[in-house]
């Protein structure tokens, strides 16, 4: 992992395998939504990665359906920090609350542009186990501190 990164955590440990099933999950939402431009998946989605996000995974539909997989499939356990994996489900609600908007809007091409920047990332998370919040964590936290930097220079 890159040094540079400043990842949150939260010190509490979850499987990563359970993360990438609820990611695959998003992805195959999202590809409905693409097809079907139904907006009850994008309101279903800022339900589950409202709970995923505010600490309360344990009554995420997604999550409770890859601990039925888990389970049934003998996955193995692979821990992983939480912290990560809650902020990408900030940033996943954010998206989804924008791709809802717009799309409602009848703003089509900026709500499918968001939909497939969230399609990357969710696939990036579910295929490979790379999970990009670290990466948007460390560009907003260094992002706040220059504007922080430049609003006290301007104060001066």
């Amino acid at each position: 992992m890159n040094k540079n990164l400043k990842c949150p955590v939260d010190f509490v440990t979850i499987n990563e395998n359970q993360a990438r099933l609820t990611a695959l999950q998003v992805v195959l939402l999202i590809i409905i939504w693409l097809f079907t431009e139904q907006s009850i998946v994008f309101v279903f989605l800022i339900v589950d990665f409202l709970l995923r996000a505010s600490n309360y995974g344990n009554y995420s539909i997604l999550n409770r359906i890859s601990i039925y997989l888990i389970r049934n499939f003998s996955i193995a356990n692979k821990p992983v920090e939480r912290g990560p994996k809650r902020f990408a489900a900030l940033v996943g609600l954010i998206f989804t609350m924008s791709i809802t908007v717009l799309s409602l809007s009848d703003v089509i091409i900026p709500s499918k542009t968001l939909a497939f920047v969230l399609l990357i990332f969710a696939s990036l998370e579910a295929f490979v186990g790379f999970c990009a919040g670290c990466y948007v964590y460390t560009f907003f936290t260094l992002l706040l501190k220059k504007i922080k930097f430049g609003n006290q220079l301007a104060s001066k």
